[in-house]
């Protein structure tokens, strides 16, 4: 797209504002700023200073019979609310009239709505009341701004649109747009999500991607004139160009642009209006500032010798008692590792007896090691470490550290030790002329868990077999889960032990290796199909970082899996406390990983499921979005029915072709079942169906060119069904010849379309359950559970063949 945009331009306004000492642009600016960034030309306008006499020519020169007169202050955002906008009849003394007045009016109507809303005062104002307080605020008016009047063509509700770009700490730069106009904010929380606002990382997106995302919404719609009464009032290459427009010069004052000459923290349009297809600003605000310095690049190539070392050290373990090294170390050698491949380090360690710590040899410290290290694991307390990391870099004992410790940040106390590691890694990887060769070690943790890696033999979990037993030398799943909580991955594991990933990875606070580097270390691993990631915060940039990976990962072939903790403000608060993150804004975080081809999570329970989902049917295609479901109960059915809409998906029930009803009618017949069931989708089959019949109804509905996926609930406690284990009842084993269970094995690998169990019923039909699974069949505990994350894991999946056919 040729759209001219003149950098150095925006760049010199950036620079006076800042040789006035103002870290923002007036509205005047940024009408400049557009009509140089290629887009709409904006309304003529006119800066009028306070304490100016303009003269009669000067206010009649502006086109129109009437003028806009907005007030100029860096303190006054919302300008309509304090009467700081005013239209009136072009004509000289009307103006002055206007001017005069909001210069007086404008600060008492400010004062007056700062002591309505305290917490909304800007910092400056902070302590100021009455008389000082409108004084403060009477100084920092600097004009007014009198500007063309373009009446637009309706003022019905969506006919204003707001586009903004906002720098996040862990995403960039990020364009939003939706329905814009005063009640903006409202909108957004009362509209479905995606319906009055979209946002997108401009690293990620052109003009054209942007504006896919934007025909979603209601305010597409409106200015397209696809609701009733409406006329279009806005072309899509306008829409196009605009977005394109924000995209190139959000990318350009980034963050990420290593030659920025500013970052640009906020511009936003709001709104726009539109006159005889012209879209035209009717308020806009800047804020900018400049490059941080970037952190030096991590040598995540060495992630393989963390996941898969070949020579292991630890330090802070103890020969007589089960603390947290020597717990770590018991589960590393139960995982199978070679002891002579293991080395620990203690003070008067070459005085220690080789048995007194399981046969594992052990050094008296760094100095003393004769070959590099692939990795060494830190068990000691958290006031050791910053000398013990100092040590290690300077050594270049090992490629890789697992930071096990807290106190490294997660209190305000703990910060400055924080720091002083980072320092120490960051200079290791390049930040000065110290740095080694090959960028040092990297670390993960710290306040981690650490790692279990079935491919790499070790497990450095320091929970007891005892309390959580562990079946080691199980076939694992082709799967990693990276969780910033050790805790939530404990949990979820233990919970959901059918689960099964190759690698389990706790990230902790994410001191140096961070979730993005893991995706971008999985991305072409050739053990793995399935990432699933929880995560509390992101570092600096490596939101971004993360999404780029999860789209090359999606690219490649892989499914990602992703929740997000810190979605309210109460979750945020939790979530700093915890691993020391800086939660992000949710909506942001959530547009940007789900548009990289994520499958997001709504909440925890839904993370396992969709995970097992993942790990079961990611070879199996997805065609659409088409559900049959199967049960023999009429309270299953309905619920099915009421599960497939929801805000984050839509599943139709597929029609039948007239041969599968033929074909299931049959059945039915067969079993006696035709009086008492109705040929519907959901299907309820009756409680007197049996093994054969849930089958064989199963397999013709998967055969059926119009279904896309099938549920179906095995009626566990139906007298027809053989669901029970190790029991004496003739016609109830689940292991007898024609059990659901045998049949269920046979119908999954002999067709394509993915198909989801439902086993509900209380513990004694776990075993059920448990040999559904090991057989590589989902299942699930009830039916709008199974409903709903097959649902979510179709959508994500229809999304993810999207990017890889774009």
């Amino acid at each position: 797209m040729d759209l001219p945009i003149d950098f150095n331009s925006i760049t010199d306004a950036f620079a006076r504002a800042g040789q006035d000492g103002r870290d923002f642009l007036y509205e005047y600016e940024v009408y400049s700023l557009l009509a140089r960034s290629g887009a709409e030309t904006p309304p003529k306008s006119s800066f009028i200073p306070k304490g100016a006499r303009s003269s009669d020519e000067e206010l009649m020169a502006m086109p129109g019979e009437k003028a806009v007169l907005k007030i100029v202050s860096p303190t006054i955002i919302h300008k309509t609310e304090v009467g700081g906008v005013q239209i009136v009849k072009k004509e000289p003394n009307q103006i002055r009239s206007a001017v005069r007045r909001m210069f007086y009016e404008v600060p008492e109507k400010y004062t007056a709505w700062i002591q309505q809303h305290p917490d909304g005062a800007p910092a400056q104002y902070k302590g100021l009341t009455g008389d000082a307080l409108t004084a403060a605020v009477s100084r920092d008016v600097q004009g007014v701004l009198q500007v063309q009047f373009m009446p637009p063509d309706s003022d019905t509700f969506g006919n204003e649109l707001i586009v903004g770009l906002r720098h996040t700490r862990e995403f960039g730069s990020i364009l939003s747009a939706g329905l814009g106009g005063t009640d903006t904010e409202l909108y957004a929380k009362r509209f479905r999500k995606g319906q009055a606002i979209v946002a997108a990382s401009t690293a990620m997106n052109d003009g054209q991607s942007f504006f896919q995302l934007f025909k979603q919404t209601i305010s597409y719609r409106k200015l397209a004139g696809l609701t009733r009464g409406q006329r279009r009032i806005v072309t899509d290459e306008q829409l196009i160009e605009c977005f394109e427009s924000f995209v190139r010069i959000g990318n350009f004052y980034s963050q990420i642009n290593p030659l920025a000459p500013f970052v640009i923290e906020e511009l936003e349009i709001n709104p726009f209006a539109f006159t005889d297809y012209l879209m035209v600003p009717l308020d806009g605000m800047c804020r900018f500032g400049h490059a941080a310095a970037l952190a030096a690049k991590r040598p995540v190539v060495k992630i393989d010798k963390l996941l898969h070392p070949k020579k292991i050290g630890i330090i802070g373990v103890s020969a007589t008692r089960k603390n947290f090294g020597r717990i770590i170390l018991d589960n590393i050698l139960a995982e199978g590792f070679a002891r002579e491949d293991i080395i620990v380090f203690k003070e008067g360690g070459d005085k220690i007896k080789i048995d007194e710590l399981g046969g594992v040899p052990c050094l008296p410290n760094l100095g003393a090691v004769k070959e590099k290290l692939d990795l060494f694991i830190v068990a000691v307390g958290a006031a050791h470490v910053p000398d013990l990391v100092k040590e290690l870099i300077g050594l270049d004992a090992a490629d890789s550290v697992m930071l096990i410790p807290g106190g490294m940040g997660e209190t305000e106390d703990s910060k400055d030790r924080a720091d002083q590691v980072m320092a120490l890694i960051n200079g290791a990887h390049g930040l000065d002329h110290s740095a080694k060769e090959g960028g040092g070690p990297v670390f993960l943790g710290a306040n981690c868990m650490g790692v279990i890696s079935k491919p790499g033999q070790y497990d450095t979990w320091f929970i007891p077999e005892e309390k959580l037993p562990k079946v080691r030398f199980h076939k694992a799943n082709r799967a990693a889960l990276i969780s910033q909580s050790g805790a939530f991955m404990l949990h979820r594991s233990h919970q959901c032990p059918e689960l099964r990933p190759a690698y389990m990875i706790s990230m902790g606070n994410q001191t140096d290796l961070t979730l993005g580097d893991m995706v971008h270390y999985f991305k072409n691993s050739d053990q793995v199909d399935v990432i699933a990631v929880y995560a509390e915060g992101f570092n600096d940039l490596d939101g971004l970082g993360f999404c780029q990976a999860v789209k090359e990962a999606v690219l490649a072939g892989k499914e990602v899996v992703f929740y997000k903790a810190g979605r309210t403000l109460e979750g945020k608060a939790a979530t700093s406390s915890h691993t020391a993150s800086l939660a992000g804004d949710y909506m942001v975080c959530e547009s940007c990983v789900s548009q990289a081809g994520a499958i997001v999570a709504r909440n925890f329970s839904e993370f396992q499921e969709l995970m097992l989902l993942s790990e079961t049917l990611s070879r199996k295609p997805i065609r659409g979005n088409r559900l049959a479901a199967v049960s023999g109960a009429g309270f299953e059915a309905v619920g099915m029915a009421d599960s497939i809409q929801s805000d984050d998906f839509s599943m139709e029930l597929a029609k039948f072709e007239p041969v599968t009803r033929d074909a299931i009618a049959g059945i039915l017949k067969d079993k006696g079942l035709s009086a008492f069931v109705t040929l519907s989708n959901p299907l309820d089959i009756n409680p007197a169906a049996d093994d054969e019949a849930h089958a064989k109804i199963a397999g013709i509905l998967a055969r059926d060119p119009n279904v896309d996926a099938v549920v179906l609930s095995l009626d566990p406690m139906s007298p027809a069904m053989q669901t029970l284990d190790e029991t004496p009842v003739k016609g109830f084993d689940m292991h007898g010849a024609g059990s659901i269970l045998h049949r269920m094995e046979s119908l999954v690998l002999e067709t394509s379309t993915p198909i989801v169990t439902v086993v509900d019923g209380g513990r004694l039909y776990n075993p059920l359950r448990d040999a559904l699974m090991d057989k590589g069949i989902p299942v699930f505990t009830v039916c709008d559970k199974a409903i709903a994350a097959l649902s979510l894991y179709v959508h994500g999946r229809l999304r993810v063949d999207a990017i890889r056919s774009s």
